[in-house]
């Protein structure tokens, strides 16, 4: 079983291209686990058609701690597992517990155990907060691999460079590796080869570049993934491409970040801030 976490800056689009991919590992015949580590609970809408959820933390607030592990998952797209951790009430609390509290829970009711038969769980954090909770699943050794959604947005190409610093940081520890680079593009020049030369300068590859397409936006207005709403549009294949890729990556290495003025550097080579 292969422990996946997707990270990336708030707004690049981490969620949609999580269930996208996991339909498409999904389609080719995987068994696969979503973990949404969002306190908006909504990591696996597209995959249950709708926010149909109620999240682990909702669970033990309701019915206390004697639950089921069929309480806290509820089966989604092609026989996906589709589990949110949720999040405190607003302004009480802090929403990386619900983390730490769900795949803790997760464990003990035997989730990850070889009966189930998953191939793959993906852990969806938010953001591109590396500390407390939603670092859990780097610092804990919780994901085997890590897989940070970018693009050629400036902020974006930050909070991914951060996110490297928070791997190094815990990979001794506790074995995570990074697995590459996902561009979800936003029509920047030299995209591609921005994040291309991004990745080189990490130490690791842009495993997939998803073009922009609104059929993406079409299809979450419909509560679906790209696959189940229109499987026969490109856009369909390439996340399918990506999740090929995915299924398929043997290149797993410690990231070397970039200082701040090489970063910018970059940034200006390809015309960002000309």
């Amino acid at each position: 079983m292969r422990k996946v976490a997707i990270y990336g800056k708030g707004g690049i689009g981490k969620s949609t291209t999580t269930q996208n991919t996991v339909a498409g590992l999904a389609e080719m015949g995987k068994k696969v686990m979503v973990v949404g580590c969002d306190p908006k609970a909504d990591s696996t809408r597209l995959l249950l058609g709708g926010l149909a959820q109620k999240s682990v933390l909702d669970t033990l607030r309701e019915e206390g701690e004697d639950v089921e592990l069929e309480d806290v998952s509820k089966a989604g797209f092609s026989n996906t597992v589709c589990v949110e951790s949720g999040g405190p009430e607003p302004g009480v609390g802090c929403a990386g517990r619900g983390i730490i509290t769900s795949i803790n829970l997760l464990e003990a009711l035997g989730a990850y155990e070889d009966d189930k038969g998953l191939d793959y769980v993906f852990y969806d954090v938010l953001g591109d907060v590396v500390c407390g909770g939603f670092a859990m699943p780097i610092r804990e050794g919780k994901a085997q691999e890590i897989y940070i959604v970018v693009s050629g947005e400036m902020m974006a190409m930050y909070a991914a460079n951060n996110i490297c610093k928070g791997i190094k940081k815990y990979a001794e520890a506790g074995g995570v590796r990074l697995g590459g680079l996902i561009c979800n593009s936003r029509l920047v020049d030299n995209e591609k080869e921005m994040i291309e030369a991004l990745a080189q300068k990490l130490g690791t590859q842009m495993i997939y570049f998803v073009p922009r397409n609104n059929l993406v936006q079409r299809a979450e207005i419909n509560r679906k993934t790209v696959i189940e709403y229109d499987p026969t549009d490109p856009q369909a294949d390439h996340y399918r491409n990506l999740a090929r890729a995915i299924d398929g990556n043997k290149m797993f290495v410690i990231p070397t970040p970039l200082e701040i003025p090489e970063l910018e550097q970059l940034l200006m080579d390809y015309g960002l801030f000309g």
